[in-house]
């Protein structure tokens, strides 16, 4: 698979764009340190010259100059550079969460659903159904402030760090059932193959058929989906701070960024342009790398 994977070009630079952004992630304090400045500053408000009375900054192109890297977000005035960073940290940070635990669940339900059989298949069919059914991007936006409610007293403000389990745990919830789908049907199939056959002969338990014979056959259908969700859950977490029900004030967002872009576009579209080109790159980049993992996993498969 590796052979395969470093003959493919397209794989290796998607690969390379996929873990600068990662770093970039693990490093924004380092980043921002070494920059001179913080996604929290208002500058535009501290520093008279910057913004005009209408909020907007007074040079062109977002105030972008030798300061102000990538310009002044308008109405408070915050760095946009160290905004976008701290924002692909947050947004990083959740998908990567949600795709390990969505994962882990979906792998444990498809495979108990497929090799146990009877009701319990029967059972965890219709719970996968149900979540498949409903429309995603609605009862993220329900779900989230329901989940809150019930941890938060009316009368109190809701922390950043409950918001962000919150959105971990609705799209943890809404996210497991397509690979549980998928991996119980890879388990129908493969249960009833001669090697499954002749270790249950052996009397080898459930326990080591799974781990031993079932779970090695499913790795590439797990790494696959995993490495396919991932930009998707980033997607659905800028997609949340859009609409208002993702991150918090002050914690950075791409989302929010979007938003607030979305709201001054018509006066400047450099705010905007930051945040879209960055999801962009990323996106296509780890799709991209999930075709080539897909390719080098598939020794059929010929581009």
């Amino acid at each position: 698979m590796w052979r395969r994977f470093r003959r493919d070009r397209t794989g290796l630079i998607s690969a390379a764009i996929v873990l600068a952004f990662f770093l970039i992630a693990l490093l924004a304090p380092v980043i921002a340190w070494a920059y001179g400045k913080d996604p929290y500053t208002p500058y535009g408000g501290n520093q008279p010259g910057l913004l005009n009375q209408y909020g907007y900054p007074i040079l062109p192109n977002g105030g972008i100059s030798g300061d102000f890297w990538f310009g002044l977000e308008p109405g408070l005035g915050r760095d946009v550079f160290t905004q976008l960073v701290y924002g692909i940290r947050t947004s990083l940070s959740i998908a990567l969460i949600v795709t390990v635990l969505s994962t882990f669940i979906g792998v444990t339900m498809g495979i108990t659903s497929g090799y146990v059989g009877g009701k319990t298949d029967y059972v965890i069919g219709r719970v996968i159904d149900t979540l498949l059914s409903f429309p995603s991007q609605l009862f993220l936006i329900v779900l989230v402030p329901v989940v809150e409610v019930a941890l938060v007293q009316p009368d109190q403000e809701t922390p950043a760090w409950l918001r962000y389990v919150s959105i971990c745990i609705v799209l943890t919830v809404l996210g497991w059932a397509t690979i549980a789908r998928l991996l119980r049907a890879q388990v129908l199939s493969l249960r009833e193959r001669e090697f499954i056959e002749a270790a249950r002969v052996t009397g080898a338990s459930p326990g080591r058929v799974i781990f031993k014979e079932l779970l090695p056959n499913l790795w590439t259908p797990i790494i696959i989906q995993a490495t396919l969700a991932l930009p998707l859950y980033v997607g659905a977490e800028a997609g949340l701070g859009f609409l208002g029900a993702g991150m918090t004030e002050p914690t950075p967002d791409w989302g929010r960024m979007f938003q607030v872009g979305a709201n001054v576009y018509h006066s400047d579209v450099t705010y905007l342009l930051f945040p879209g080109v960055s999801m962009l790159i990323f996106v296509i980049a780890f799709n991209l790398l999930g075709d080539s993992i897909r390719d080098a996993f598939d020794p059929k498969t010929k581009r």
